[in-house]
């Protein structure tokens, strides 16, 4: 039963914004270092500090290792917290130099349990950046989920509770086909539907989804 209500809920976001082609890097480690910069803050900013480290042509593992925390923080400040947005930063690629000799495919040549238990254990990375890497950089099936993917499927009525990260990526993890492109279009389309219309206060009036949503039909 959920699995047939996840892919028609996948089925009407896609009706309704298409390929969405998220995400916009051009290579895995940038997918990194944005998944970083990404925490806490709209993705336009952290787009900003990642074009600075771009034009200072030091967006690879060893350039990062030679700025100095100070360096680091001012060159991604347009992210915000960027003094522990540093710290977090240095931390994975100090792991990467140490444990994988600067390479991503060693790091990502792991089955996904122990490569995300891996990505757990480095300092500033959780749940939802680990997943963020794993489906984005290093292509494995690993659904992210976020606030907006709790606050939708609380308005639908198939999450109750207070938001656990773990029981709600179960949710997709159990009913889904485990196909990265899947997982990695469905996470877009749901970031998309949360930004413009499922928002803190919902425009309910604007949703493909309101005839069947709980929450819609309320606001009628």
């Amino acid at each position: 039963m959920m699995r047939k209500k996840l892919l028609k809920l996948y089925d009407d976001l896609y009706a309704e914004y298409g390929e969405l082609n998220w995400w916009p890097a051009e290579t895995p480690f940038e997918i990194i270092i944005g998944a970083i910069l990404g925490q806490a803050t709209a993705w336009r900013n952290a787009a900003k500090a990642i074009d600075n480290l771009k034009a200072a042509d030091l967006l690879n593992p060893e350039g990062l290792s030679k700025l100095t925390q100070d360096e680091l923080e001012t060159l991604i400040l347009p992210s915000g917290y960027y003094r522990a947005k540093a710290k977090k930063v240095r931390a994975f690629v100090t792991h990467l130099q140490e444990h994988h000799n600067n390479q991503l495919d060693s790091l990502f040549a792991q089955e996904l349990p122990p490569l995300r238990e891996e990505l757990l254990s480095i300092y500033g990375i959780g749940e939802e950046t680990a997943d963020g890497i794993l489906l984005y950089a290093a292509k494995k099936p690993s659904f992210v989920v976020d606030t907006y993917t709790y606050r939708l499927m609380e308005r639908l009525g198939w999450f109750s509770g207070r938001f656990h990260y773990g029981r709600l990526r179960g949710i997709f993890m159990e009913n889904l086909p485990h196909d990265c492109q899947l997982f990695n279009q469905y996470h877009a389309l749901i970031v998309r539907h949360g930004a413009r219309v499922c928002q803190k206060t919902p425009q309910c009036e604007r949703c493909m989804l309101r005839a069947e949503c709980p929450t819609g039909n309320q606001s009628e």
